[in-house]
């Protein structure tokens, strides 16, 4: 019977071992999407306790204390930190075979060598050592970008924010890069003309420009692409329920603009209209830069009303969705493609449904200009686990190049997150390992290690032009 999480953990062949141990484990992370916050990077930031840097803002865990039970004053709440922190680790144990259970205790090995298995029995004793750990500038945020070896983040920054702090940390001696992603979601949400209205205020100040109509709007948006650009951004973002076919002219991109300045609710069509123009300009900014676009597709969000009123955005209440994706998606990058300015792209799902659908999506547009033009990007949120992880590859394998694939991503906003990516190159090592050793694939360790280290580390490092900024 093997240990839990020894370090052959994931690991069922020689070979997979092998590959892991030789080819992936040592290699540094880059993290091209993440929702880490770039101030406390800037600051260097201590935090408190376990609590800060564990549980505050991690959706993933408030979910499962929420399914388990656990009253909304020990997650979001009033509580006092170290409740906060009982509680959380009561539910651990109940989250068996979910992979909240391997990521806890990885995070607990890979930054705390804590071997021990959390419960409430434990808590106190892991708690107060970790504390102590966090007191040092060893666990300070710097100290544990370097013990994971992190070489890039892409923070994701609203157009309307202020990209001081990423000025700042490009003044350190951080030898991590990082760097600013482009995430214009609130320049298309116009179904609330009140939150819309004060977003285009805060996005008027950012580029000090009065918008007063359609035209200055995208004045303003694209004055901060450019700033972006010149921050070292060179990824912009989306978080999409779906692409839209909607055609649309010019007098009518200005008049649905003017209808939401005045406070008036657009309709269904003319949202779709408004969403599809944009999109298509954004993406061409991002053609001419050279920018990779990235699309996160398919999440249904705020679902809980009541909670969202009480909680606010961001705070647990998201599911997958099932919209339609297919016919929708090709028009889009078919309209930048026929015009040839169809910019590095990476898709993501957040419904297995569509797993074969984006895999086969790729290929439609892949030109042969770049190796992997055109990417489906690692298992998304919900899927962000051992079977969705497993069957992502899978699906790249047998309907497009998994050698051309740029690999893992954190999509979190915690520190600790970082053994996500030992969790995926285990995976990955273990599915190439099975097939060598049944035949299935030749056992040349050399050209299969070369291709795990492409994965893992190489075609991300070479598909992005960070060292142009």
């Amino acid at each position: 019977m093997k240990k839990f999480l020894d370090q052959d953990f994931l690991l069922d062949t020689g070979t997979g071992r092998h590959l892991y141990h030789e080819f992936a484990a040592d290699l540094p992370i880059i993290d091209y999407h993440c929702h880490l916050p770039v101030q406390q990077i800037a600051d260097n930031h201590r935090f408190e306790n376990l609590t800060e840097i564990w549980l505050r803002g991690d959706h993933y865990k408030w979910r499962a204390m929420r399914i388990n039970g656990v009253d909304e004053s020990y997650i979001s709440g009033e509580k006092n930190d170290w409740d906060k922190f009982l509680k959380w680790s009561e539910t651990v144990p109940y989250t068996l075979r979910n992979p909240l259970y391997h990521w806890t205790h990885l995070e607990l090995q890979r930054y705390f060598g804590v071997d021990k298995i959390l419960h409430a029995g434990t808590a106190k004793e892991i708690y107060e050592y970790c504390n102590q750990k966090l007191q040092t500038s060893e666990f300070r945020v710097h100290g544990l970008l370097k013990k994971m070896k992190v070489e890039v983040i892409c923070t994701t920054d609203d157009p309307a924010d202020s990209l001081d702090h990423h000025q700042s940390i490009t003044s350190q001696t951080l030898q991590v890069k990082v760097l600013p992603a482009f995430r214009p979601d609130r320049a298309m949400a116009i179904e609330d003309p009140l939150i819309f209205n004060n977003w285009v205020e805060r996005l008027g100040n950012s580029a000090n420009i009065s918008i007063t109509s359609f035209q200055l709007f995208l004045d303003a948006l694209k004055n901060r692409h450019d700033n972006f650009h010149i921050a070292g951004c060179r990824i912009s973002d989306h978080g999409l329920e779906r692409f839209y076919e909607s055609e649309w002219k010019d007098a009518e991109l200005k008049s649905i603009f003017e209808k939401v300045r005045t406070g008036k609710k657009p309709d269904k069509l003319e949202i779709e209209k408004f969403q599809s123009a944009l999109l298509r300009q954004l993406a061409e900014w991002d053609f001419e830069k050279n920018w990779v676009q990235q699309f996160h597709m398919g999440a249904l969000r705020n679902n809980n009303s009541r909670m969202l009123s009480s909680l606010g955005q961001d705070t647990g209440w998201d599911s997958m969705g099932d919209f339609p994706q297919a016919k929708a998606l090709s028009v889009f990058l078919n309209s930048l493609d026929k015009n040839n300015r169809l910019a590095k792209t990476i898709l993501y799902n957040n419904n297995p449904a569509d797993n074969e659908m984006m895999a086969t999506m790729i290929g439609n547009f892949n030109d042969g200009s770049v190796p992997g033009k055109v990417q489906w990007g690692s298992a998304w949120w919900f899927m962000d686990q051992k079977e969705g992880m497993t069957n992502q590859l899978n699906a790249l394998s047998n309907m497009a190049l998994i050698t051309r694939f740029v690999g893992m991503i954190t999509d979190s906003r915690s520190f600790l997150s970082y053994p996500r990516h030992e969790y995926f190159r285990r995976i990955l090592c273990g599915l190439f390992g099975k097939e060598m050793e049944r035949g299935e694939l030749p056992h040349d360790m050399d050209w299969t290690g070369k291709i795990i280290k492409d994965i893992c580390y190489f075609n991300a490092k070479h598909f992005f032009d960070w060292d142009d900024k």
